[in-house]
């Protein structure tokens, strides 16, 4: 579910405007993220860091209203929740487009979204659903342990947050690191923005381990 917000009390409305008018309106910024805690909990209890992870960063995301906010039209759609969209490789090496509802307990959550990995693997493709809007796009790099990341976007008007993560690797210090990258549209999302999701996810990550 979602609502229409009304511009003229929306106190980033020139903000939005200026930043709407852009060829290239993306704001965004990859963080070396310490996941030590869900690293040793996945190992401990064989759960999937992907998935733990992933349920970690949209519950994170979906905690700043700024995150579940659209460009819709001329103005501001803002869900209620938003559901993730995520790459999934096959095993012929292409990828398929997975969609996971979040809002559950995580044991049912886990359950529900390896129930989907399977399916998207055998017979999931690229086509988009008819509705993707309100989602979260999420995709990994679990080859490379990178510095900074740039990703495609359809047009200005495209305004899903992207979210992005690498390789985990162990530093000198014995703790697992991985970079983790957002991409979202500064009509709706400020540095103020992304640096409190970097907080809610280090957050969601303390309740997982």
């Amino acid at each position: 579910m979602g609502r229409l917000l009304d511009m003229s009390a929306y106190p980033r409305r020139k903000h939005f405007e200026y930043f709407c008018s852009l060829p290239y309106p993306y704001v965004g910024v990859t963080v070396e993220t310490d996941v030590s805690g869900l690293v040793n909990h996945c190992k401990e209890t064989g759960r999937s860091f992907y998935l733990m992870f992933m349920h970690a960063a949209a519950l994170a995301a979906d905690s700043i209203p700024a995150f579940r906010q659209r460009v819709h039209g001329g103005g501001i759609m803002e869900y209620d929740q938003c559901p993730t969209s995520h790459t999934e490789m096959k095993p012929d090496g292409t990828y398929c487009y997975c969609t996971l509802h979040h809002h559950m307990p995580l044991q049912e959550y886990l359950i529900q979204a390896q129930a989907a990995r399977e399916k998207c693997q055998a017979d999931g493709g690229i086509q988009e659903e008819e509705d993707v809007e309100s989602m979260y796009f999420i995709s990994t790099l679990p080859w490379l342990h990178y510095s900074s990341l740039i990703q495609p976007v359809a047009g200005g008007k495209e305004s899903n947050p992207r979210i992005t993560w690498g390789r985990y690797i162990q530093n000198e210090q014995g703790l697992y690191t991985l970079p983790v990258t957002v991409l979202a549209h500064h009509a709706l999302v400020d540095g103020s923005h992304l640096a409190l999701f970097y907080e809610r996810l280090k957050i969601q990550l303390g309740v997982r381990s």
